[in-house]
């Protein structure tokens, strides 16, 4: 048997400022069962929420950080196995591009070891996952190339 979920996150950047010569990405650590990966954050979508609404929320919890989305990403689609559920798990996770604009990073919940800011080459080298280090370059293409907007 295979369940569906859906989950909803994405790519959160501030721009090069002040405080930062170059644009950032935020990633977030979390535990794993072989020690720890790094990711863009993301959780499920909870029953009366959109999807764009779950990316902003989930961004908030995981980050500390407070969003807005610029557009959508695109979609990643894996499977993997659930002891809790026993049985497989067919994983849909909806990504967006969301420019951050407030918040601290030390505000995040407890699902998530640490939260840090990368320039954007070293976001590409840090995350942990292919499918997720694809949506990020393609993020920073949009950044740089002046298509960020919605």
């Amino acid at each position: 048997m295979v369940t569906h979920r859906i989950s909803s996150g994405g790519v959160v950047f501030r721009p090069a400022g002040a405080a930062h010569e170059e644009a950032e990405v935020a990633l977030i650590r979390v535990a794993r069962s072989d020690g720890h990966a790094w990711a863009l954050p993301k959780g499920w979508v909870e029953k009366g929420e959109d999807l764009e609404q779950t990316a902003v929320r989930e961004v908030r919890e995981e980050t500390g950080l407070d969003a807005r989305i610029l557009r959508k990403l695109g979609e990643i689609t894996y499977e993997f196995y659930s002891k809790a559920d026993r049985s497989r798990v067919l994983k849909t996770v909806h990504l967006f591009l969301l420019e951050c604009f407030g918040g601290n990073t030390a505000d995040h919940d407890d699902e998530v070891e640490e939260v840090r800011w990368f320039p954007f080459g070293d976001a590409v080298k840090m995350l942990t996952y292919k499918n997720e280090r694809d949506m990020l370059e393609k993020a920073i293409g949009l950044i740089q190339g002046g298509g960020q907007s919605a």
